[in-house]
């Protein structure tokens, strides 16, 4: 790279990462904290004995993993203003992305409750627990050590994904990058420095995923 890439690299690398930290990293904490507690409902309500909630989980989790982010992102920001339906755009990204996070880790929190032991619900109603208090003390623990795997996955494929919210306008990580390397085409350089910026980010979760493991394996009685 020659003085003039190397001089709009320099310039453009704190607002590149006051972008990761500013919305790139709240987008992605909002959404995958929502994502889950939709996933959880929907998992449970796939497990129910009500055929109509079991349906509706099924039709749901279907819908989200049958179509592309791209699309149900597009619908939310610029589908839904034909029924006056008007969403900011970083809004209109936590909705769409916490949608798809609901709709693909629902599987994976169903799998892992089913993988614990039968045994366990007995051992729980035995000693007078309830179904709620069974399934937050006893079975939800001992699931999370199987569901942490997929789950890190999921939230580092949301990471990346988040870059699909610079074609709904937020200014996100990406979305600055593009900004900075409009005026001079240099999008080979800066685009550079976004994957770096991602890729950090990556493996500061795959070292927490691991540390997660690592108690959950600790405190958590097989």
């Amino acid at each position: 790279m020659d003085d003039a890439t190397w001089a709009l690299v320099r310039h453009n690398l704190w607002p590149m990462l006051k972008a990761t930290l500013t919305t790139t990293l709240p987008l992605t904490a909002i959404t995958f904290v929502v994502g889950l507690a939709i996933a959880l409902f929907v998992a449970l309500a796939r497990m129910s004995d009500n055929r109509l909630l079991s349906a509706a989980a099924r039709f749901y989790i279907s819908l989200i993993r049958g179509t592309p982010l791209l699309v149900q992102l597009f619908i939310i920001f610029y589908g839904l203003p034909a029924f006056d339906i008007v969403i900011d755009p970083f809004p209109a990204a936590v909705i769409a992305f916490s949608l798809n996070v609901g709709g693909y880790a629902a599987e994976i929190i169903r799998a892992s409750i089913l993988s614990v032991d039968r045994g366990q619900w007995e051992a729980s109603y035995a000693v007078g627990m309830s179904y709620p208090q069974a399934l937050r003390m006893i079975i939800l623990p001992q699931g999370a050590r199987i569901a942490v795997p997929p789950l890190s996955n999921t939230l580092i494929s949301l990471v990346k994904d988040t870059s699909l919210a610079s074609t709904i306008l937020v200014t996100e990580l990406l979305r600055t990058a593009q900004m900075a390397a409009a005026p001079t085409f240099d999008f080979f350089a800066l685009y550079g420095v976004a994957a770096i910026y991602y890729w950090v980010i990556c493996l500061i979760l795959g070292f927490g995923q691991s540390g997660l493991e690592s108690v959950l394996a600790r405190h958590v009685a097989r």
